[in-house]
């Protein structure tokens, strides 16, 4: 048996080290690591990616796939449910290092079996309604960076991309101020900023990457 982590990175700014780190400080012990980089997980399939594809030959029943969360298995809901749902048909058991979450086919009891399935269908909705949610804020952002294209920039923001998309992920997951400035390395007055106004937030990032 064995633990595979498997991690799309989708930007420069995020790193598979990183996702390994996270893993391992949350208890894991990773056997291999396969890796998606620049691949979009709203219009590409996990079967559809190069590694991807690697991955559903690796797994086999006993083992263990362990991922950031749902996200990094896709932002589509029909396909992260139906790859959930594949895997643990092989034996396979799906674990979370955000939440902690196990998905595991293992289970005979209805009721098990019913909660489980509910929250795979939660997660996978979950993590679909995020990824829209972002490319709406990021089109309001970018919007409302044209309307003042003659007018001075501002501070340069002290987060990246990446870590904003974090920051309103796991605001909207419920995190606190300091778990989100614990994991992302901002201050927690930038994280109340974003809280109060994510457009600006989104804008402001906007106008720096023009």
């Amino acid at each position: 048996m064995q633990t595979i982590l498997y991690v799309r990175v989708s930007t420069a700014e995020q790193t598979a080290a990183h996702q390994r780190t996270q893993a391992e400080k949350a208890g894991f012990r990773i056997d291999h690591v396969v890796e998606d980089e620049g691949v979009s997980g709203i219009t590409i399939r996990l079967q559809d990616r190069p590694q991807g594809r690697r991955l559903f030959d690796m797994l086999r029943r006993g083992d263990t796939l362990v991922v950031r969360w749902v996200d990094r298995l896709g932002r589509n809901y029909a396909d992260v449910t139906e790859t959930i749902r594949e895997f643990m048909k092989r034996g396979v058991v799906i674990r979370t290092v955000i939440n902690g979450l196990v998905f595991d086919g293992a289970t005979e009891d209805p009721m098990q079996q019913a909660v489980r399935d509910a929250l795979i269908a939660f997660m996978a909705a979950t993590a679909q309604a995020q990824a829209e949610a972002t490319k709406v804020t990021q089109r309001a952002g970018i919007d409302h960076a044209k309307g003042r294209a003659d007018a001075y920039l501002g501070r340069k923001p002290t987060y990246s991309r990446t870590q904003l998309e974090t920051v309103r992920n796991l605001l909207e997951q419920g995190a606190g101020p300091s778990a989100i400035a614990a994991a992302t390395g901002l201050q927690r007055q930038t994280i109340h900023r974003i809280r109060q106004n994510p457009t600006e937030a989104e804008a402001a990032l906007a106008r720096w990457e023009a």
